[in-house]
């Protein structure tokens, strides 16, 4: 039997409840294009694979790649590699004649999850719909709203590129071995009025990580390397980066990269 492996963050779901949620938020078709991060043992791998005509693992481990190989599932592609290191783009577009859903789902190791969220970014034009176990204050940070303590860097990046919910609780007693925290399951949908281009982006990046560089300061200190370009109010200049909404930061983005 595989055991879970502390460098790969594995903690096993195996709470039947939680699986079935899981899979019925996916809500997993035939033709339905999907890809899964990190299936451990596969408490979600076989039933989605009951719905799916092909489903690919993405796995790191070469243990639990060679235990999924010999499984000889029908529909199942074993891809060995890492999540932070693959082309999701290049796979999305791949789509071996399915019309369906592109779709990425995972019990995410936690201690990659939010370099891997910010690695996805650059493939969401082709992918439909992201459904992902993290860790509950990463969530939380995720659709934190602007104003609140929760609202980061993270907030920022990823409201600007998707719509996210969190859609479930997940206690540790779900896992195998228990992690030490609680679990959030979160959805991801790519912005459909997303509309930086790739300069934007990248001056979106800039601004953000300026403004929350510091974040007791005011913005006034925070963003002075832009102060002769961004025309911040005086209110703006005596906020905190928290304070300021996701779209405010997009036109900043627009006005630096003109």
């Amino acid at each position: 039997m595989h055991r879970a492996r502390k460098r790969f963050g594995q903690n096993f779901l195996q709470d039947d409840s939680i699986i079935y949620s899981i899979v019925s938020l996916i809500l997993p078709s035939a033709d339905m294009h999907v890809i899964e991060i990190g299936p451990g043992l596969g408490a979600l791998t076989r039933p989605l694979l009951r719905n799916l005509d092909q489903l690919d693992l993405l796995e790191i481990d070469r243990d639990l790649v060679a235990y999924w190989n010999q499984q000889n599932l029908q529909g199942l592609k074993v891809i060995e590699g890492d999540a932070l290191q693959f082309d999701f783009l290049g796979w999305a577009k791949n789509r071996d004649g399915r019309t369906g859903l592109c779709k990425v789902v995972g019990n995410l190791p936690y201690n990659i999850s939010s370099p891997l969220l910010f690695h996805l970014v650059g493939a969401a034009k082709v992918i439909d719909e992201q459904v992902f176990m993290l860790q509950a204050e990463v969530v939380e940070r995720m659709v934190a709203a602007a104003g609140s303590s929760d609202f980061s860097r993270l907030s920022v990046m990823l409201q600007a590129r998707y719509d996210m919910e969190q859609v479930l609780e997940v206690p540790p007693e779900a896992f195998d071995p228990q992690p030490k925290v609680n679990s959030a399951v979160v959805r991801m949908i790519p912005r459909k009025d997303f509309n930086l281009n790739d300069a934007q982006w990248s001056a979106l990046e800039k601004v953000v990580a300026a403004a929350f560089s510091q974040r007791r300061k005011m913005l006034r200190t925070n963003l002075q390397a832009f102060a002769d370009r961004l025309p911040l109010s005086e209110t703006e200049l005596k906020s905190r980066a928290q304070d300021i909404s996701v779209d405010r930061y997009m036109e900043w983005a627009r006005i630096l990269a003109a």
